[in-house]
């Protein structure tokens, strides 16, 4: 299963780091990252793979979320299907 991680927020050191020892805790795979700044604005998208994880996206979710709300950026993940439906033109 691949999901997409989205994350935004005011830029600051280690929130890469954040994200992707997460990611490493569940053996969840980056398969594709990109990032921007707008000024002090940070966005990151990744392409995440959970073919070697044990753990469900639920589980994921909840991690990211509670580590976003300790360093006060916004992360959220959503399964490749769903984030394609949302996004379809």
């Amino acid at each position: 299963m691949k999901a997409i991680v989205s994350v935004i927020g005011l830029d600051k050191p280690g929130i890469v780091a954040t994200v992707s020892t997460i990611l490493a805790q569940h053996n969840v795979n980056i398969t594709d990252i990109s990032q921007s700044y707008a000024k002090e604005f940070f966005t990151m998208i990744m392409v995440v793979d959970f073919e070697t994880s044990n753990s469900i996206l639920k589980e994921v979710n909840e991690d990211l979320q509670k580590a976003g709300d300790e360093i006060g950026v916004f992360i959220s993940i959503q399964h490749e299907d769903v984030f394609r439906i949302m996004h379809r033109i």
